[in-house]
């Protein structure tokens, strides 16, 4: 667990430049640690959130409606530290029959904490989950929940290339959901400020009387 002034601190960034402050660090490869880009945010225009993982996978396919009791996964995800974020994965080949995630569960996930749900699936209800201020990450949308259950609950899932275990520190935003490695987390705002500095005053050079085309390869250079 991290404390909350840097939980706060960490959700001013966008998610690509905490991806870059994270490359600095050299723990992981670069092509790792964030959903692909079937996964879309919903709600473009809502803040990043920063929260720990709770972990549920669903079906919507097919009878029977009995599965997983809710209760167990409302006890998974009040065991996690908040804030939380929800991350459901679909198990119907192919995905996305039905929405398990609409205004409803939407209203009782909030209730519980959560930041914003992450499916591989599909969701509903946009024009009241949003007023909520809960974020939504999915392939994309469908009228009807079908037959949506849950089936298992504080495992770790796959969601858009992304493996996510139970605990684990993500960032989401508009562009995606990356995973935040915990060792480095406290690290990542400065990395993030020097990264942006550095960006900042190429672009101002680029922009600006004094821009030589000549000279971009140095200055590019001189960004890294």
């Amino acid at each position: 667990m991290i404390d909350t002034d840097l939980i706060e601190a960490l959700a001013r960034y966008d998610s690509p430049t905490l991806s870059n402050a994270i490359e600095t660090f050299d723990v992981r490869n670069r092509d790792e640690g964030y959903t692909s880009q079937e996964i879309r945010c919903v709600f473009p225009d809502l803040p990043a959130v920063v929260g720990y993982a709770a972990t549920v996978t669903v079906r919507s396919h097919e009878p029977p409606l009995v599965g997983l009791e809710p209760a167990v996964l409302w006890k998974h995800v009040r065991s996690i530290p908040a804030p939380r974020i929800l991350l459901a994965q679909d198990l119907d080949d192919p995905e996305g029959v039905g929405a398990m995630w609409g205004e409803v569960q939407a209203t009782i996930f909030k209730a519980l904490g959560c930041k914003a749900i992450v499916t591989d699936g599909v969701v509903r209800d946009l024009k009241e989950v949003h007023a909520m201020g809960l974020q939504l990450y999915a392939t994309g949308t469908t009228v009807s929940h079908a037959y949506a259950r849950f089936e298992s609950a504080g495992h770790g899932v796959m969601i858009g290339g992304l493996a996510v275990r139970p605990g684990d520190l993500l960032h989401a935003d508009r562009h995606g959901v990356l995973l935040i490695p915990e060792a480095i987390a406290a690290r990542l705002p400065d990395a993030a400020d020097q990264i942006i500095a550095r960006e900042q005053k190429l672009i101002g050079w680029i922009r600006s009387k004094d821009f030589d085309p000549d000279r971009l390869e140095e200055m590019r250079k001189l960004d890294h």
